[in-house]
């Protein structure tokens, strides 16, 4: 059932990438598709090579059908001189050589066929219109909501698909187009059926009048490339709140529809029948974070009622049409391994006004697959009470899945602390498993007890199972080896390390796909009969990044390192196993894996690497993304903090540069602080030099193209040994990492001491503004985006500080720049998106920082992003970001023209952007709700 897709690297584009862990399962077994992200948010970093499969689904980020040219007049989009007026008015167009990286027309995603002999060719467009992000949404319970099309608002897409076999020799054969649907359709939700026969896909088409259309499933043949509507009845659309659809056979689908029975939306009262009350009156301790889109009032909670409403329906190829259950609020479909019954998860009343969806009460329950109730699984509560401090749960049963090797087992896990990462107690959480129907009355069976908290399974079969234990505090992570149906068999550690330590990370095991379609660990036969696993790891050495796949014997714990990546010039890693059409073990002489090949200049490339020869056979041939950039520079270095922690960071310079002849240019640093308990494990490299330099829409990168030198992500750790939090000494340790990386590119000579500018996004906007504030003799001025910059407005936590504001609160004012705005003398940009839904990040943040810096007569300048949430998406607003940023470095950092008298405030148009309608990293680690990846393995 579930497809592997790789989710190519486009220079301008953030893609939702499922990184190779390290030792430690998803929480949910891999079976089902993942979706791409609904928003098309860029982030500078996430647009870097694409080396790891997921599954297919959710769609490509969306463009204006307009050319660039075209599309800039339509919107108003303008280049112009810098000048007073028209600094402040209207979207511009950033200099040419940037644009033309970011209008580089993206690549495809690519998604295997479940035998691995075919491979769709996803077609994508660039960067959405404004008017996209502009059509009417509804927030409600954290979920933004497109009313018109009834899913997530925002929502990317692909515009066609094409179909390639993959030849025995490795090549692709010629292209099949999908053809059927509607010229200008957007597709979303491309997934294979478990024979590999057909595709289903949902397709909608814009209105008239631009509004979005309703989602309609279709299928294909993949033999034939022709599609078709699965139903005959116009009147069923899609209901893709939550889950969307499932194949429950090769030939029928579950899908969540829109009810019939539906009428109109509930009309807003225009005269409240009382107040809005809440109450505490049984003194309750709820601390919770600054989540955002929550529901509001009662007309709220039925909105979001009416839209996330669903009918279960079984719709076959035949044109049977079978409804199921009752209509509820569904958000989550899964079969069993065999198809023959449903675990079903629901949400229900009563709602709550302070946290989003994901912690409303939630019902789980066994159905047959003909929608016949067996047994309830659990109704847990409201969880309103979730302590803040990371590492704590919701009560009650988590994480309930299906056993991936077995027809009908349940597994899941059960606190024993009550969820209170604060309480001390043994075992901390306990897994169980139980059969779909337990027989006379059998009881739920004990698979592990746990002192850390649970971190996930990785199945093999009834004699293997990796379960993995992991602690945020300490950082500490286990690994342990269980035989799940042999009770003689007691469970032992097999890796016991520290999360922080790179070094040490022995790698994942790679899985392979069963008769039913479930991912389950590969097991490997030598010819010494001896049993092994495949282990995929990172390869983490103070050099960088030198991938590797093991031969494991789980028994003894010897490895042999049977493939590794070239160190000298390429970054090479492994992506999937491609010899995975049968059950049992595999033979070692006929592995076969996909790998992927980058270098400095060259992108990524995906190649087949087949036994017992290594074979290397090249499947794509991609066109450089930038070939502007090709011949640029690029260096991982290494120093010193003045405290002994070493720091890396990567270094690049433009193409053709030469310090001896050119001699030092204006730099821009751009970097994101991180949490550490050791300085060993902080001083650690990560990443390779020989990665390819993925350039997203917002990167940092693009000003090479404008002769900048750029250092990325320079290591800025914040360090609390022992028993010392970290943020304790926040502002002492990003001055000194900051130092030290400013001071090696000077020594280097490839940076002017005097034209050194600071940016980030989210909490490096909260870095950058911190470093202007008590580091001006670093840097010349700043850029920060979405940044949160008065800690006392997010009292319960923040990014990975779980003590609240009444407990550290002189960690919370002295970390906040907003409290040292008298300070900040040199230039700061601050741009932000109107309508941010973060929970560390509201927009407020910016505009009440801007408004410390003027009352105080700081050289700064304020960017609002009409209808933009925490990361951009729209093409005029990436634009005029990209040229405000141009702008900022041009006139401050180049030319060096800032001043710090009073007289600078006028010159620099210090007034808010006007803007009218609603509107990276995220930088706090409590994302609550349903993610808009239903079927992740994360």
């Amino acid at each position: 059932m579930s497809s592997l897709t790789i989710l190519l690297q486009r220079a301008c584009l953030r893609f939702a990438l499922l990184p190779v862990p390290p030792l430690r399962a998803p929480l949910r077994p891999p079976r089902r598709p993942l979706g791409l992200p609904r928003r098309s948010a860029m982030s500078s970093s996430a647009a870097s090579r694409l080396s790891h499969i997921v599954a297919a689904a959710g769609g490509a980020a969306g463009e204006s059908s307009e050319p660039p040219a075209a599309a800039a007049a339509a919107s108003g989009l303008a280049q112009e001189d810098d000048d007073l007026s028209s600094a402040m008015m209207g979207y511009r167009l950033p200099p040419k050589e940037i644009q033309d990286i970011v209008d580089a027309p993206p690549l495809p995603v690519l998604s295997f066929s479940p035998s691995k002999d075919k491979i769709l060719f996803l077609k994508r467009r660039a960067l959405p219109p404004l008017s996209d992000l502009a059509k009417p949404e509804e927030k409600l319970a954290g979920v933004r909501i497109d009313g018109y099309s009834n899913t997530r608002s925002r929502m990317s897409f692909y515009t066609g698909i094409g179909i390639h076999k993959l030849m025995d020799d490795g090549t692709l054969g010629p292209e099949k187009v999908v053809h059927g649907y509607p010229e200008g359709a957007r597709i979303n939700f491309v997934t294979w059926s478990q024979d590999g026969r057909h595709l289903s896909f949902s397709v909608r088409v814009d209105e008239e009048d631009n509004t979005s259309g309703k989602l309609r499933l279709w299928i294909a043949d993949v033999e034939s490339g022709e599609a078709r509507p699965l139903f005959k009845s116009p009147e069923i659309y899609l209901n893709a709140i939550f889950d969307s659809f499932v194949w429950v056979n090769n030939s029928t689908l579950l899908v969540c529809t829109i009810p019939l029975s539906r009428g109109a939306p509930p009309q807003k009262p225009s005269v409240p029948s009382g107040p809005k009350i809440q109450s505490n009156e049984t003194s309750n301790v709820i601390q919770v974070r600054t989540f955002q889109d929550l529901l509001k009032d009662e007309y709220d909670a039925d909105l979001f009622d009416y839209y996330a409403t669903s009918q279960l329906v079984l719709a076959s190829f035949d044109g049977t049409v079978k409804p199921i259950g009752p209509p509820a609020v569904y958000t989550s479909i899964d079969p069993s391994p065999d198809d023959k019954y449903l675990m079903i998860s629901s949400i229900h009343r009563p709602y709550s006004y302070i946290v989003p969806c994901g912690r409303f009460p939630k019902k789980v329950e066994l159905w047959t697959v003909d929608g016949e109730f067996i047994r309830e699984l659990c109704d847990l509560p409201l969880a309103e009470d979730i302590p803040i401090a990371t590492s704590s749960v919701r009560k009650g049963k988590r994480s309930i899945y299906w056993r991936p090797d077995k027809p009908a087992m349940l597994y899941w896990v059960e606190t024993q602390d009550g969820g209170d990462a604060k309480v001390e107690v043994s075992p901390r959480d306990i897994v169980y498993m139980e059969n779909a129907e337990p027989i006379n009355g059998e009881q739920p069976e004990i698979l592990h007890k746990l002192d850390l908290r649970y971190a996930g399974t990785s199945w093999c079969d009834e004699s293997l199972a990796l379960v993995y234990e992991s602690w945020y505090k300490t950082r500490k992570t286990r690994t342990w080896v269980i035989s799940p149906d042999k009770k003689d068999v007691s469970p032992r550690i097999l890796f016991d390390r520290s999360s922080e330590d790179v070094y040490s990370d022995p790698g994942s095991p790679m899985l392979r796909r069963t008769a039913m379609g479930t991912y389950v660990i590969a097991k490997v036969k030598k010819q010494d009969e001896n049993t092994y696993i495949l282990l995929n790891g990172m390869g983490a050495t103070p050099e960088g990044n030198v991938p590797f796949l093991d031969l494991f014997d789980i028994n003894t714990g010897s490895k042999e390192r049977i493939w590794q990546s070239d160190k000298e010039k390429y970054y090479e890693t492994v992506v999937a196993l491609m010899s995975d059409k049968t059950d049992g073990e595999l033979p070692l002489e006929k592995l076969k894996i996909l790998t992927s090949k980058e270098s400095k200049t060259e992108n990524t490339q995906y190649y087949l690497q087949i036994w017992p020869e290594k074979k290397q056979v090249q499947i794509t041939d991609f066109p450089h993304p930038y070939p502007q950039l090709a011949s640029l520079y690029k260096e991982m270095i290494r120093y010193q903090r003045k405290d002994g922690v070493q720091l890396t960071a990567t270094l690049y310079l433009p193409p053709g540069y030469d310090p001896s002849q050119d001699g030092p240019l204006p730099c821009l640093v751009w970097s994101y602080p991180g949490e550490f308990k050791s300085k060993d494990a902080a001083g650690q490299v990560r990443g390779s030099p020989n990665e390819f330099p993925g350039i997203g829409a917002t990167s940092p990168l693009l000003w090479l193209a404008r002769g900048f030198a750029i250092l990325s992500g320079p290591t800025i750790p914040i360090i609390g040994e022992g028993d010392e939090e970290a943020n304790d000494r926040y502002v002492e340790q990003l001055v000194t990492s900051a130092e030290a990386a400013a001071e090696e590119v000077v020594r280097r000579g490839v940076a002017h001491p005097d034209k050194i500018a600071v940016g980030g996004h989210s909490y490096g906007a909260f870095m950058t503004a911190n470093l202007l504030a008590h580091a001006p003799h670093l840097f010349c001025c700043g850029i920060a985006r979405s940044g949160a910059y008065n800690r006392t407005l997010t009292p319960f936590g923040f990014q990975n500080e779980d003590r609240t504001l009444w407990e550290a609160t002189n960690t919370y004012v002295e970390m906040s720049p907003f409290m040292s705005a008298n300070k900040i003398k040199k230039p700061i940009l601050l741009i932000h998106g109107e309508q941010d839904n973060n929970s560390g990040t509201l927009t407020m943040q910016s505009d009440r920082f801007f408004n410390a810096l003027k009352g105080h007569g700081a050289l700064s300048r304020l960017v609002i992003l009409p209808f933009e949430s925490h990361g951009y998406s729209a093409r005029e607003s990436i634009m005029h970001v990209l040229w405000e940023t141009d702008r900022w470095l041009q006139k401050y950092c180049l030319s060096g023209s800032s001043k710090t008298d009073s007289d600078s405030v006028a010159d620099t148009e210090n007034k808010t952007v006007s803007a009218s309608g609603g509107g990276a990293p995220c930088e706090g680690p409590e994302a609550e709700g349903f993610s808009s990846m239903q079927r992740s393995l994360l």
